[in-house]
């Protein structure tokens, strides 16, 4: 009968504009989540078969529409671990965070309030755990697209102190040309009687005509010092020349080399005043260095095999690594020099550090998650990975302001941060919500028309209902 058709067409009517109320609410509620998107239920007519001579209402469907792709307003905030997607895709999170396994479910967000909890993971406002790709020891990443099981939750707690050893030193210094030769030059021998050897208080030994200190640190961090000693010659632009650690006891030497001694012999420079490095490679072995360009010192670990002629070990106590220093001897802004003015050094420039403890976290637009020491170390924890979705409209929404996969949305796609349509990670950012207050109140007021006319449909088919009743009266 119509009449019951046209009161069940309201019905459906109350039940629709009831799902239209429900996800304004929703909407409106959520209007300062982060990265929410805004949900709207769209109508569809239900269309029943009729009799030849009359209509049957078949009332109206009610459907929830989410707006995923659509990307909120990224809003800068001041915490390091706050993050956003520009662009497409999800952060991957997991609700534990340590003994995943394949049938751990993986949720999807756009939310970013991450922040470091007690143990030291970066965990959002939901609970939910950033997953990522983690850096070996050495602070390299492979990145696995294909496989979800090798992310792991990205943890920057358990990252300790660093040190980093000294691998390079530049010198910039100057001999004075015009120094006479010491009449001490004449009794230097490297072995027997050295500038090594020189005590000022016994006078033994060779007093150097000039002296430089170099401060290296060990791959524990340790400060240890080099000096290099130098002694004019009776030839013109050439220099004998000791580089040895201070104190002697901080190295165990090999044959044809004492009290600390690491390397000697002889630095030549041209008529000009720069270091000559064709004269240098044409004495050999006579040189401080054979080749001035590869200026290279090597000491062996302190639990190394006994050092052989002219090699030097760390000492056993110190208990450090294998190391090699470079010395950049010949530069074009400075160098070692001789020129005619007083000897002085104006520069020793060297890379390593002691020791340094974490002081901050960073995130840059690839991902890459950064520790930061205070000794200037900075050191590669993780790369943060996106998911991307063939049809992300058809996620399907959980708690936590989150989204797992549905045979709608297809299989997801991992990728790093601005690779492959994946958005960049916007750092110290946050994406607001997708919320617009206006237009959710406009369609409170256009529901709430709605709801009250389907009402007004079963009232007066009701009213149409009891006139018939009336009539068998």
């Amino acid at each position: 009968m119509s009449i019951n058709s046209a009161m069940l067409a309201g019905v459906s009517g109350l039940k629709a504009n009831s799902a239209a109320l429900a996800a304004l609410s929703d909407n409106i509620a959520n209007v300062n989540t982060v990265g929410y998107k805004r949900s709207q239920v769209d109508f569809q007519t239900m269309v029943t078969g009729g009799s030849s001579g009359g209509y049957s209402a078949g009332g109206v469907l009610a459907h929830a529409r989410h707006y995923v792709t659509q990307e909120g307003l990224l809003q800068r905030t001041g915490s390091s671990t706050d993050l956003g997607i520009s662009g497409q895709g999800f952060f991957v999170t997991t609700e534990r965070a340590e003994d995943l396994t394949a049938s751990d479910s993986r949720l999807f967000t756009r939310a970013g309030s991450f922040s470091v909890d007690t143990l030291g993971y970066l965990r959002n406002s939901a609970g939910l755990f950033l997953q990522g790709w983690i850096a070996n020891t050495e602070g390299e990443i492979t990145v696995d697209p294909s496989d979800l099981t090798r992310l792991n939750s990205i943890n920057v707690g358990a990252v300790g102190g660093a040190a980093e050893p000294t691998t390079r030193v530049s010198l910039n210094a100057n001999l004075m040309s015009s120094q006479a030769v010491s009449p001490e030059f004449a009794t230097y021998d490297a072995s027997t009687n050295s500038m090594a050897m020189y005590d000022p208080e016994t006078g033994a030994g060779v007093r150097p005509d000039f002296e430089m200190q170099i401060p290296v640190s060990d791959s524990k961090g340790g400060k240890r010092t080099l000096a290099i000693s130098f002694l004019k010659t009776d030839v013109p632009n050439q220099w004998l020349a000791e580089i040895r650690a201070v104190p002697a006891s901080d190295v165990v030497t090999g044959a044809g080399l004492s009290n600390g001694q690491i390397r000697t012999g002889l630095v030549a420079f041209t008529q000009d005043g720069r270091l000559d490095v064709d004269a240098m490679q044409a004495m050999g072995a006579q040189a401080l260095f054979p080749d001035p360009e590869n200026a290279i010192l090597t000491f062996g670990a302190s639990d190394g095999a006994a050092p052989g002629a002219g090699q030097v070990n760390w000492a056993p106590g110190l208990g450090v690594d294998d190391q090699q220093v470079s010395f950049d001897l010949d530069t074009a802004a400075g160098g070692l020099t001789q020129y005619d003015s007083q000897s002085v050094v104006q520069a020793v420039i060297t890379n390593g550090t002691a020791f340094g403890n974490l002081t901050n976290i960073e995130i840059n637009e690839q991902g890459y998650v950064t520790a930061i020491f205070d000794n200037g170390v900075t050191r590669r924890i993780a790369q943060v990975a996106i998911a991307t979705f063939p049809s992300p409209d058809n996620l399907i929404s959980v708690n936590g302001n989150a989204f797992r996969v549905s045979q709608g949305s297809g299989t997801y796609n991992l990728k790093a941060p601005g690779t492959g349509g994946a958005g960049m990670i916007a750092p110290n950012q946050l994406e607001a919500s997708t919320v617009d207050l206006s237009a959710e109140f406009t369609g409170l007021i256009t529901t709430q028309r709605a709801y009250s006319a389907s009402s007004k449909i079963i009232t007066t088919a009701d009213e149409m209902l009891e006139e018939l009743i009336r009539v068998k009266r």
